[in-house]
């Protein structure tokens, strides 16, 4: 019987509220067993960007990334929100270990080509070094991944945290019972998102393409969606998405993935 590994990506308005994120993470920090935690960047790269002339650019819901972007997402990615996360659970007393995808050759991504857009030095991901990441885990360890990864020959990317969230726990399954939530300022899915009530308890693939078809989901949401049912066909127990009580199990609403 394989032990339980709780994946928890962190994002959205949620890494821009100190008091939001503190709860999170004392939230996470009480887990028990293993767990892995991911976050995203929130506005503070965009509000950096700005601040040096540069317009932040983005398409469904991805950011595009010039030469200049990658070296302010993986300064504040990487340096930052990570060490201020890992900071803040150590205070905790939660063992962090804060991680982009170059260390240790955890996660090896290759530049995106160049179809209908142009995303830059944007990473798509080719593997993720299970092996390395379970031996952290059993020294009780818990890696704490940025949305930075590498593609081998010395190159960093930026890469999307949804998808890191994603191909993560796929990876750790072979392994654990992993579960991943994906954690944000909202409630869940929403059907109407001047409603933040209207939240779909509930997605299966069928209701998930009729949503995109009707284009009723936000473009930000959908790396989420499609990163959530990627994890599921790819052996991963369950996907929540919602707000910072999915971490412990008292939120009163959330979304639900299921095949």
């Amino acid at each position: 019987m394989k032990s339980k590994l709780k994946i928890v990506k962190i994002g959205g308005n949620l890494i821009d509220d100190p008091i939001s994120l503190d709860k999170a993470l004392n939230d996470f920090s009480s887990i028990s067993g293993n767990k892995i935690l991911i976050h995203g960047g929130g506005k503070l790269a965009s509000e950096m960007s700005r601040k040096l002339g540069l317009e932040p650019k983005m398409s469904g819901g991805r950011r595009i990334t010039t030469a200049q972007d990658l070296e302010i997402v993986t300064m504040v990615y990487a340096g930052l929100i990570n060490k201020q996360i890992v900071a803040n659970l150590q205070s905790l007393d939660c063992n962090a270990l804060g991680l982009t995808g170059a260390d240790a050759n955890c996660i090896a991504s290759e530049k995106r080509p160049v179809c209908e857009i142009d995303f830059g030095f944007a990473g798509d991901i080719k593997k993720v070094n299970s092996l390395i990441i379970d031996g952290f885990l059993k020294q009780g360890l818990v890696p704490v991944f940025c949305a930075i990864t590498h593609d081998q020959t010395g190159q960093l990317l930026n890469t999307n945290a949804d998808t890191i969230a994603s191909m993560l726990a796929a990876a750790m399954s072979q392994y654990y019972e992993t579960e991943l939530d994906f954690c944000f300022e909202k409630k869940g899915v929403l059907q109407d998102v001047e409603d933040s009530d209207s939240v779909i308890s509930v997605i299966d693939s069928k209701l998930y393409n009729q949503l995109v078809e009707e284009e009723r989901v936000h473009s930000g949401m959908l790396p989420k969606l499609q990163m959530g049912f990627d994890a599921l066909k790819n052996d991963v127990s369950s996907v929540i998405i919602g707000d910072a009580g999915i971490i412990n199990g008292t939120c009163e609403l959330c979304t639900k993935l299921i095949l």
